[in-house]
Formats: C-alpha cells, sequence, structure tokens
C-alpha cells in the first residue's frame, strides 16, 4: 500500500520539479537557436532569466540577424536591451543597411536608437530620400507685393550626423528663411514668377543642411502665388497717420488761440473795471468837473440807444428778407 503512494509523490513531485524547470530554463529558445545554427549556451539563457532580461527578446533579433549574415554578439544584444534600445529595431536597420550595402556599425546604430530616434526609419530615408514639403512662405519683394511661395524639399538622412543634428523643423525654417530672403531681394514681384528656379538654386546655395541631420539633395518650388499689396497698405496707413498728427496739431493750436483770446477778454475787462477808479481819481483831484461827468454820461446813454436802435433795424431788415408769412400778395 505504502508503494504506490510513494510512487505518486514521486511522480508529483518530478512533474513540478520538471514545470519549475521549463519555465525557468528556455529549452524551446535553446532548440530554437541551435536549429538556426546560432550558438547560444543553456547557461547563458539562465543567465538572461537571473539578469531579468527576456531571453526571446534576445534570441530571435540573434537569430534574424545571423540569418541576414551580419556579427552581432549576444552581450552586444543584452547590453543595448539592458540600457533600454530597442534590440528587434536595431537589429533590422542593421539588416536594410546590409542589403543597401553601406556601412552602419552596430554600436552607431545603437547610439541613435539609444537617442530616441527611430534608427530604422533614418536607414530607410537614406535608402529612399523623403520629401518635405514647407508651408505657405510669405515674402515681399522690393517693389512691395506680397508673394506665397511653397517648396518640396527633398532630403536623405545623414546617419553620421543623426545624433546631435537638427530635425525636420530646422530644415523647413531654413528654407522658409531663404524663400523671405531671396523674395525680399528681387526688384520686383514679377521676376520671381517669371523664374521661381531661381529661388531653388539660391537657397540651395545658402548650405542649409549644415547642422542637421540630413542632406538637401533638391529645393523644387510647387507653388508661387501673388498675395497682397503691402506697400500700397504701408502708405495708406502712413497716410492715415500723417492726417492724425496733423489734426493734433491743428487742434492744439485753435486750442492756445482760444486760451489766447480768452486772455485778452480778460485783460479787457480788466482795462474796463479801472475805468471807474480812474474817474473817481480824477474827480477827486479835480481834473475831471462834475458836469464833464454828466456830459460823459449822456454820451455813453445815447451811444447805447443808437446801438440798440441800430440793433432793431438790422432785425427789421432780416424778416424783409426773408419774406412776412403774414403779407397777401396782390
Amino acid at each position: 500500500m505504502n508503494g504506490p503512494i510513494t510512487v505518486v509523490v514521486f511522480l508529483g513531485i518530478l512533474i513540478i520539479f520538471l514545470a519549475l524547470f521549463l519555465s525557468f530554463v528556455p529549452v524551446g529558445l535553446w532548440i530554437s537557436a541551435l536549429a538556426a545554427n546560432v550558438k547560444v549556451s543553456i547557461f547563458n539563457l539562465v543567465g538572461m532569466r537571473l539578469r531579468r532580461v527576456q531571453p526571446k527578446r534576445i534570441v530571435f533579433p540573434l537569430i534574424k540577424a545571423t540569418k541576414a549574415g551580419l556579427e552581432v554578439s549576444v552581450n552586444q544584444l543584452e547590453a543595448h536591451y539592458l540600457a533600454g534600445g530597442n534590440v528587434d529595431q536595431v537589429v533590422d536597420a542593421l539588416i536594410a543597411a546590409h542589403r543597401a550595402d553601406f556601412k552602419l556599425p552596430f554600436e552607431r546604430a545603437a547610439a541613435i536608437d539609444l537617442a530616441g530616434r527611430d534608427v530604422l526609419e533614418a536607414v530607410k530615408m537614406s535608402v529612399n530620400p523623403k520629401v518635405i514639403e514647407t508651408p505657405n512662405v510669405s515674402g515681399v519683394a522690393k517693389d512691395g507685393i506680397e508673394l506665397l511661395a511653397k517648396a518640396r524639399v527633398t532630403v536623405r538622412a545623414n546617419l553620421e550626423r543623426l545624433i546631435g543634428g537638427a530635425g525636420e523643423a530646422t530644415v523647413i525654417a531654413r528654407v522658409g528663411e531663404g524663400i523671405v530672403t531671396t523674395v525680399g531681394t528681387s526688384t520686383s514681384h514679377k521676376e520671381v514668377l517669371e523664374n521661381p528656379d531661381a529661388i531653388s538654386k539660391t537657397v540651395l546655395a545658402k548650405g542649409l543642411d549644415a547642422g542637421t541631420a540630413f542632406e538637401i539633395l533638391s529645393i523644387d518650388i510647387a507653388d508661387v502665388d501673388v498675395g497682397r499689396n503691402i506697400g500700397a497698405q504701408l502708405q495708406t496707413l502712413q497716410a492715415e497717420a500723417d492726417k492724425n498728427i496733423a489734426q493734433a496739431k491743428a487742434e492744439e493750436r485753435r486750442a492756445m488761440a482760444v486760451a489766447r483770446e480768452q486772455e485778452m477778454r480778460a485783460a479787457v475787462v480788466e482795462a474796463e473795471a479801472e475805468v471807474p477808479r480812474a474817474m473817481a481819481q480824477a474827480l477827486r483831484e479835480g481834473k475831471l468837473g462834475v458836469m464833464d461827468y454828466y456830459d460823459m454820461q449822456n454820451v455813453i446813454s445815447d451811444t447805447r440807444m443808437r446801438e440798440s436802435i441800430s440793433k432793431v433795424g438790422d432785425k427789421k431788415d432780416k424778416k424783409t428778407s426773408y419774406g412776412n408769412p403774414n403779407d397777401v400778395k396782390e
């Protein structure tokens, strides 16, 4: 009775042991590597487990690299994985570069990947150049006419400058700057419309790809449109500003004239206020007699009466000139 129970327990322990062993030791990957003629020891796979490296993330790219004829070691792939890189993408980039027949060392490909750039896309762009289309760039010729130009820039990735080189945004900005400069130095906008390839030649000769991760192959002007008459608008704005300045100066002169008039009226009122004092002083000193004073008052009264009579006459003349509505035509 004890014999069969012991056998069952032994078999159970054996099965559990084998399950734990197979889950910890990737025997399937080791067999796949042997079948692909890739030399990876079982102890190396166990060491990957201990170093918390997923063996399949190393073995499968190593198999691809070996089948493609590349010389890549397990230590290189594992070190790149531990550094946080994408091992599979780096191997694909190396295979693409090998098929395109240009040299790309593993160290450079790994450095490009760790720098945050898509190394596989960079290799593809090196083989098949990419076309970057710029937005409408506004430039103003010397005659004041605005031109809207759109360019297509054909670039190829430069793997030597991919680390630390500027990206597409810098290329677009530099091309836009070159378009603005070229249009701005043109005497007339008609020159640019007649010969748009002059923009391409001028911009391409500036060496805009310096310090970037790309090599500019060509710059083609896709479209040139005529925009606003900037010169006329600026002249209109200048004329409006001059008019406002003239109006302000005229208002200032008018205010000064009004202030001067008020000062003069105040001086007249002040002088008239001195007349009674002067007359009183003359009476006290005997320079003016009483009869002379009364005669002067009579003259003043007569003068006021004549002024009032003249005003009444003026009013009657105005009514006669406009016509009396009570008059009946004969």
